[in-house]
């Protein structure tokens, strides 16, 4: 990828960023009650409401505050929340963000650990009875709701089976045993559709693949399957996996207010939830800024790794 490439995927992200924190700030103004009713509570003059409201410039035009808020937080002031103890809105997204960080990734890894193997093994027994169950399985889960599929899992490995605590959450600094207890459930819950959708995309790109001429020139020279199948066939068929990888971390990040609220973890999906239900507009703001942010630099990153992964999307930038 050359320099020009690089400026003007730097630009489009710019473009991008822009969009989505001016939208973010249009909805956010949007939401109702008025925060200087927030600020200070019920009971007050209406000249000390008027007041606030002068201090948060809720009086000027739109475009106005946007850039006030734009121009600030550029240099990493998103601002104080309205909502008592009224505290520093990147301190609170500095503490939830790495709750949300970690079930993404970790939900990302346990996808990717179950969904290649069943996705070589449905692709190598194409049109048998293992195809057809692994797909019937993953077109189930695909059906249904993450919502639902962690009320099963709290069902039954929590209530049934006493595998994990229900709730809470322990940081890694004050116990390692202790985080991966609370985090894997909630983990396995938000990569159940990545995985679905992960063994059906490599699947199918693998029966592709394994039509080739290379793949059945290595299969007459008697090369093992293993080695066919993880050396010749995984790699070409693993573009359509990397770039929905990325879509998938971005999502899961900010896709995580249901299961955060299943089992009461302080991520990014809660501080949300709560910001929306109590009308604090700079947490709100801030947090789903923060959010697109990650969702676009990552995506950014996938872009640029499958350009190098892969020849002819090298040649089409060159």
């Amino acid at each position: 990828m050359n320099i020009g490439a690089i400026g003007k995927k730097l630009g489009q992200l710019v473009i991008v960023l822009l969009l989505v924190s001016f939208g973010t700030f249009v909805l956010a103004s949007l939401i109702p009650g008025d925060p200087a009713v927030s600020v200070l509570g019920e009971g007050r003059t209406p000249a000390e409401y008027e007041e606030v409201r002068q201090q948060l410039g809720l009086n000027d035009p739109l475009f106005v505050r946007y850039w006030d808020w734009l121009t600030s937080a550029i240099t990493g002031d998103l601002g104080n929340s309205l909502v008592p103890p009224q505290q520093d809105v990147l301190t609170a997204i500095t503490s939830a963000l790495p709750v949300s960080v970690q079930l993404a990734v970790m939900g990302l890894v346990i996808a990717l650990v179950v969904a290649v193997p069943l996705a070589l093994w449905s692709a190598h027994h194409e049109g048998g009875v293992i195809d057809r169950v692994i797909s019937a399985a993953t077109f189930g889960v695909l059906s249904v709701p993450s919502f639902l599929a962690g009320l099963l899992l709290i069902m039954v490995t929590v209530n049934w089976l006493g595998w994990f605590p229900r709730s809470q959450w322990v940081r890694i600094g004050e116990s390692l045993s202790g985080n991966l207890s609370h985090a894997i459930l909630p983990a396995i819950t938000i990569s159940l559709l990545e995985m679905a959708m992960f063994t059906r995309v490599l699947r199918s790109d693998l029966v592709t693949t394994l039509r080739e001429d290379y793949i059945l020139a290595s299969k007459a020279k008697g090369m093992p399957t293993l080695r066919v199948l993880f050396g010749d066939a995984l790699r070409p068929s693993s573009f359509s996996l990397i770039t929905m990888m990325g879509l998938a971390l971005g999502g899961m990040i900010g896709s995580t207010v249901i299961v955060e609220t299943l089992f009461s973890l302080p991520g990014m999906g809660s501080l949300i939830v709560r910001a929306a239900q109590q009308g604090d507009s700079p947490m709100l703001l801030g947090a789903v800024v923060v959010i697109a942010v990650i969702y676009v630099l990552v995506n950014s990153f996938v872009d640029v790794l499958y350009t190098y992964l892969d020849p002819r999307s090298r040649r089409v930038h060159v």
